[in-house]
């Protein structure tokens, strides 16, 4: 039963981050925006690799790390253990319209980022943050 529903889940990412038309394709962002949108997920996590996780894990170069997996981080949800996809903006993206849609189980409290403009400037900060420092 488990496996079913993450494979549902897993199924639905991969359905919504292939679903974005060119008319919903990601805008270009831009980062110093982004650094304000990011403001309340402070709460939780940091883009600066220095700071480590908090209460939830770091992003310091999110994308191309699997889901799920960051070493020292041990508050991850059973989806997001057994997700098994690998970070990237375009995913991001679609996530982060609704992060419990596509993960309801996520200890992630947080409702998204329903703007796709402010979505796609957070992605672009965390990019920028990613690449500041080694």
């Amino acid at each position: 039963m488990r496996r079913a529903l993450l494979g549902v889940v897993f199924c639905g990412m991969l359905l919504v981050a292939g679903s974005l038309s060119a008319q919903q394709a990601m805008p270009a962002g831009d980062p110093a925006k982004g650094r304000l949108v990011f403001g309340p997920c402070r709460t939780c996590h940091y883009p600066e690799a220095a700071m480590g996780h908090n209460n939830g894990p770091n992003l310091h170069r999110i994308f191309g790390k699997v889901v799920g997996t960051q070493p020292g981080f041990d508050y991850y949800s059973d989806a997001f253990k057994a997700a098994g996809f690998v970070w990237t903006p375009e995913l991001m993206f679609a996530w982060l319209e609704n992060p419990m849609a596509m993960f309801p189980t996520s200890s992630m409290m947080s409702l998204g980022v329903p703007d796709a403009q402010q979505r796609a400037d957070l992605i672009a900060y965390l990019k920028q943050a990613s690449v500041r420092e080694p």
